[in-house]
């Protein structure tokens, strides 16, 4: 007697089941990073201000960090002579590149600009100005954990003309989501000269300090002209 075989079911049923993950904008601050590492976390010293740096800015397009520029006590002289800012320290006891840093949490990919501007001549308490004085910044660029194809557009150097706005950092739409580093300076070695202060030779020098303060500005949309 012969015994029959049954037939071979391959895919007997299907069901479809789901999975989702929906992202909010997140209102929260962004801590500034390791403008050298930015997985890494870090608490920035103020080296002009001995309460610390500002906090960051609020919402989910926020300036996070922007490194005040330290050159030192200085020897009076008639020699025109170029300063350099002091590194960007951390408690920790690190330092590395002076940087800006700067998130995207809106989640729209508008793109953003961030452009800055020198309040006026280095000057003293008492409206002394420290007259022809040049500051400016060099080896600019940019790093993020978010991949690159999405780096915003950065100036590499400039010379600051005193109360003139100009834009540094440009994303343009489709860019710049995430957290993104502004360091003047790839490391601490180059970093070390990035950032310079030149003072004419025929410049009046006071037994004082000299200030000026620099305003960035970031915006919610990118500058269609693009970075200066």
């Amino acid at each position: 007697m012969s015994t029959a075989l049954l037939p071979t079911t391959v895919n007997a049923a299907e069901y479809t089941s789901n999975g989702a993950i929906t992202f909010e904008v997140d209102p929260n601050p962004t801590n500034p990073v390791d403008p050298t590492d930015p997985e890494k976390p870090v608490d920035p010293v103020d080296p002009t201000d001995p309460d610390g740096p500002n906090p960051g800015t609020a919402g989910p397009l926020s300036i996070d960090f922007a490194s005040s520029f330290q050159f030192g006590n200085q020897l009076i002289t008639s020699e025109t002579k170029d300063y350099y800012a002091q590194l960007q320290e951390f408690t920790a006891g690190a330092a590395g590149p002076n940087y800006v840093q700067v998130t995207d949490k809106r989640g729209t990919q508008e793109g953003w600009s961030l452009s800055v501007v020198q309040n006026g001549q280095f000057k003293t308490a008492d409206d002394e100005e420290l007259v022809g004085a040049s500051l400016s910044i060099a080896s600019g660029a940019t790093t993020s954990v978010t991949d690159m194809q999405y780096a915003p557009t950065v100036t590499a150097s400039h010379t600051f003309v005193p109360d003139s706005e100009v834009t540094l950092v440009n994303a343009p739409v489709g860019k710049g989501m995430g957290t993104w580093i502004y360091k003047f300076g790839n490391d601490a070695t180059e970093g070390s000269t990035a950032v310079k202060l030149n003072v004419p030779g025929s410049s009046v020098k006071l037994a004082k300090e000299y200030r000026t303060t620099l305003t960035w500005n970031l915006k919610n949309v990118p500058d269609n002209i693009g970075s200066n």
